[in-house]
């Protein structure tokens, strides 16, 4: 089952797809900001073509958990992309992945991570929800 990973930004939106098993997160792409409904559109039709089961929406809460400015930001967005999905959603916890990405080989320096930070956070749902191996019938 694919899955795309998103995280959420005033600037951009970094995507990040899942292998087909759901298995490994890869960086996809990254949307520039343009509206709330505009990028729900946008992440909307790419979730589509990529034939996405499921979108992951990194959450951004502060250091203890709580639910912050920029977290309602995300929530916000996130009940715009219902709207403009029928593809199940979930928030998962984003902490400190920008920060994380930052500091990857992969990420060159002076370069938007955000399509990296997706995956990153793409990486930890998958991890923390691992799919039961296809069997196929017969």
């Amino acid at each position: 089952m694919r899955v795309l990973g998103i995280d959420h930004g005033n600037v951009r939106i970094g995507l990040a797809l899942s292998d087909e098993s759901g298995a490994v997160a890869r960086p996809l792409q990254i949307v520039k900001h343009v509206s709330r409904e505009a990028d729900a559109e946008t992440v909307a039709r790419i979730a589509a073509e990529k034939e996405a089961k499921l979108i992951v929406i990194g959450l951004p809460t502060d250091s203890d958990g709580n639910i912050g400015h920029q977290a309602r930001k995300v929530q916000r967005w996130a009940e715009a992309l219902k709207q403009a999905t029928a593809i199940p959603i979930e928030l998962w916890d984003e902490t400190f992945s920008s920060q994380e990405a930052d500091t990857l080989p992969a990420h060159k320096r002076g370069e938007p991570n955000d399509a990296l930070a997706a995956a990153l956070i793409l990486q930890s749902y998958l991890d923390s929800h691992p799919q039961p191996p296809n069997h196929p019938t017969t």
